[in-house]
């Protein structure tokens, strides 16, 4: 397991994308179409910064709407890693992303952080999203 991105969440996408180009090197890329705007930023061909807009009318803790909305790991064991959170009763949410052939299963830490677990397939396939932001 490895950590994968980190999203965050503002209410300047284009100026946190100008920030993390011009600050860390990082070039714009390949997003899959959400259905909500965000950008994502690339180091050595990887996807590690998630942008995507503030929530309206979602306060953060200092009230900025500044946030790290989630983090995200790779694994490639995702049926045993399901049968784990099944059979733990821990309760979860998935999503297909068929552009980037990735199968991803989001759970929340006892604190309420949101944690992605994202696992790549080796062929894009036909999917169905499961979890709407």
């Amino acid at each position: 397991m490895r950590l994968d991105h980190a999203t965050l969440r503002t209410r300047d996408l284009d100026g946190h994308r100008r920030y993390f180009k011009d600050v860390f090197d990082l070039s714009e890329g390949f997003r899959p179409a959400f259905g909500f705007p965000g950008h994502w930023l690339y180091a050595d061909g990887e996807p590690i910064v998630h942008l995507i807009p503030a929530r309206a009318g979602v306060p953060v803790p200092d009230g900025s709407a500044e946030c790290i909305d989630h983090v995200a790991f790779r694994r490639d064991d995702h049926d045993a890693f399901r049968r784990r959170l099944d059979d733990r009763g821990i309760p979860y949410s998935r999503m297909e992303v068929p552009e980037i052939g990735e199968r991803r299963i989001f759970l929340h830490a006892p604190g309420g952080t949101l944690i992605e677990v994202a696992f790549r397939d080796s062929e894009p396939t036909e999917m169905s999203q499961e979890f709407n932001r």
